[in-house]
């Protein structure tokens, strides 16, 4: 769940933090009622493939306090909001609202939301696609889930628009969709890369039989021989909780020194206990854990204290949190601060040539932006790297054993 000259790092880091509204110096003014949403206008025919949109025209969407002189910087919104799913609706609404209170901390008022379905099937997402590059949207925040972001990705890439979609499926990104999600890969990379530095050089992992297990296999084993250390060992469980045993007992056998266990909730605190009773001593071999660690009912466990994972700070999004308290009454879930980083971005990179701002220089830029969790950018492939902690569990809680990184020029290891 995207030609502007790249700046310095800290005029970036400067501008995005005040753009965002949550630097430590600045203290904004309670955000009115959310706006309502833009006036329905009459659509014009359908885009034409294959032309990019590169100027404004009489028949994109316009707001009457807006000069006749003005381009608006049109950004189109695709989330699941009628969804028939009651969780998926509320995340949906939570996220539109994220994205509104970073307009209002924005400040400019030339720039316009543009919101449309998602639906339940791709193509429903490739209808508000089309809907929206009628009404002249100059860069997609949306979809959320992998086939919607699949369904719109040629719509858009035809009009040159890019998209800045939710969705943690590596492979939907690339050729004009960056993904703006937490990624398990950053995850498993950090983590690694941690332990490599303080002395681990043995890694084992066990990893659930699903399409995540899949991705955290290849990480790891990309990782563990990135930090200059051996895998010795991958071991693929069946996940349930009575099915953890006999692979806990084949790891607890691998000489390991570090302990990869992909796997949250009730099967990773089932899968603790049987390391231990398999042999695996945790004063001499390191648990690793990915951010499905990342649950406080975790420190309750015994057999997962001094175990590491990597995430975002704890209180990194606190200022967003209370921002998000203030105006609409509720504790925001951890995505949609995902919303609020995209329409930042916007924000950050609105004051180019209209139609030729959201370039692929300007949304790669590699010294990273600056978002709620901690700063991120792009890679190549269209995938997000983020600043990630790693995070010590303690009967307490979660202690910073590696503070995340506040520059992209010497990454934390």
């Amino acid at each position: 769940m995207s030609s502007t000259v790249v700046r310095t790092f800290s005029l970036r880091l400067c501008a995005i933090a005040l753009a965002c509204g949550i630097a430590a110096s600045c203290v904004a003014p309670k955000p009115p009622a959310p706006p309502p949403p833009p006036p329905v206008a009459a659509l014009p025919p359908p885009p034409v493939a294959g032309h990019p949109l590169t100027a404004d025209s009489p028949a994109f969407l316009r707001l009457p306090n807006l000069a006749p002189n003005q381009t608006p910087v049109r950004v189109g919104v695709i989330l699941p909001l009628a969804s028939g799913a009651a969780a998926t609706r509320t995340l949906a609404g939570a996220m539109l609202k994220a994205a509104q209170l970073a307009l209002y901390d924005a400040k400019n008022p030339g720039i316009v939301l543009m919101t449309a379905d998602e639906g339940t099937k791709p193509e429903d997402a490739a209808t508000a696609a089309t809907k929206l590059l009628a009404q002249g949207a100059e860069v997609i925040i949306g979809p959320l889930f992998g086939p919607s972001v699949t369904a719109v990705a040629p719509i858009a890439r035809d009009r040159g628009v890019p998209v800045l979609a939710f969705s943690t499926e590596k492979s939907v990104a690339g050729n004009g969709v960056y993904l703006l999600s937490f990624l398990p890969q950053s995850e498993v990379r950090r983590v690694v890369s941690y332990a490599a530095s303080q002395g681990h050089h043995n890694f084992a992992a066990m990893v659930p039989q699903s399409a995540y297990g899949d991705v955290i296999a290849d990480t790891f084993g990309d990782a563990v021989k990135g930090a200059g250390a051996t895998s010795l060992d991958v071991e693929h469980f069946t996940p349930n909780t009575n099915a953890v045993l006999t692979p806990s007992q084949t790891i607890a056998k691998s000489q390991a020194d570090a302990v990869m266990i992909a796997q949250g909730g009730a099967i990773l605190r089932a899968i603790g206990p049987d390391l231990s009773f398999s042999g695996l001593d945790k004063n001499k071999v390191k648990l690793l854990g990915t951010g499905l660690w990342d649950d406080p009912t975790m420190a309750r466990e015994d057999t997962l204290v001094g175990g590491w994972f990597a995430a975002p700070e704890p209180d990194a999004d606190n200022a967003f949190n209370e921002r998000y308290h203030d105006a609409f009454g509720t504790t925001p879930p951890q995505l949609a601060s995902l919303a609020y980083d995209a329409v930042a971005l916007v924000a950050l990179l609105s004051g180019g040539q209209p139609y030729h701002r959201f370039t692929q220089s300007a949304l790669m830029d590699p010294n990273g932006f600056s978002g709620v969790d901690g700063i991120f950018r792009f890679n190549a492939d269209g995938t997000s790297e983020r600043g990630l902690a790693v995070l010590e569990v303690q009967p307490d809680g979660f202690h910073v054993v590696s503070p995340s990184p506040k520059t992209f020029q010497n990454p934390a290891s």
